[in-house]
């Protein structure tokens, strides 16, 4: 089994692992703990997401539990990833923790939130959360090549997710290849630029073509590539359009000149400049 194969209905990844990972999430990054999460996460539920993507850091895991909850969805439905933060400490005991405030039993897809303090320390305690079963999945954010490297170097369970900031304008073509030699799945986050990409000249002359928004454009560049990739709203309209996007397709034509919009000269970095 391949990070490269899609399930058949075209609409999930599947991991090294086994695991089936949905190619389109709502992300909840900046949204505040309270009813704006509640809200936005219910109502991506309601329009069929089957994946909603939070962090410890967030500090929004209770509300991404409430909502889901609220949904009356079995569990099993709905792929949750949350992410260790880490600044010391264990992630076993992280992860007790955020199963207590999403009031789950156990998360779909852990996370190295990113590589602060080197990129190994953490992962044998990554692995133990998995073998206590408070994982299904485990994986890294925002490593780069060389720091993919060293974790699997080390790993008795290679990572089977890296996520990183990923869109056309970030087409980490390095990182890509880097991902898919080591059977890890490439996961890519602001997608949209936190809006900045929508007015670009070329998605917007793809979105008139097509007779699509320029996010469903963006978004459909991804899960037409098999790449998952978790968009962020708190509008419910929007919500529920960036979701109606495997319903039509980019042409090799259209691919190419979005991929032309790369800024970063295909590296292999994860980040221009690490926050931490």
């Amino acid at each position: 089994m391949t990070a490269d194969e899609v399930t058949k209905d075209g609409m999930a990844r599947v991991l090294a692992d086994g695991s089936t990972l949905p190619l389109l999430g709502l992300g909840v990054w900046q949204v505040p703990d309270g009813p704006e999460c509640v809200n936005a996460v219910r109502w991506a539920l309601e329009a069929g997401y089957r994946h909603i993507d939070t962090a410890q850091a967030y500090r929004n895991e209770a509300s991404v539990g409430k909502a889901l909850k609220e949904s009356g969805l079995d569990r099993d439905e709905v792929f949750i990833t949350t992410k260790f933060l880490p600044r010391g400490g264990d992630p076993v005991r992280a992860a007790e923790e955020s199963l207590r405030r999403l009031g789950v039993d156990q998360v779909d897809l852990y996370l190295i939130h990113w590589p602060a303090g080197g990129p190994t320390w953490a992962w044998p305690g990554m692995e133990r959360a998995a073998e206590l079963g408070y994982a299904r999945s485990i994986g890294v954010s925002n490593f780069d090549e060389a720091e993919l490297a060293s974790v699997t170097a080390i790993a008795g369970v290679l990572p089977a997710v890296n996520q990183v900031d990923f869109s056309p304008f970030a087409y980490r073509r390095a990182l890509l290849e880097a991902c898919r030699r080591s059977n890890i799945a490439l996961e890519g986050y602001s997608p949209l630029g936190t809006g900045r990409h929508l007015a670009d000249a070329a998605v917007t002359a793809v979105a008139a073509d097509t007779g699509r928004s320029p996010a469903q454009v963006l978004l459909r560049w991804f899960v037409q590539q098999g790449i998952p990739v978790i968009s962020k709203s708190v509008r419910r309209e929007r919500i529920e359009e960036n979701l109606q996007i495997f319903d039509f397709e980019l042409s090799g034509e259209e691919l190419s000149r979005l991929d032309a919009l790369d800024r970063t000269g295909g590296t292999g970095r994860a980040l221009e400049h690490p926050w931490w």
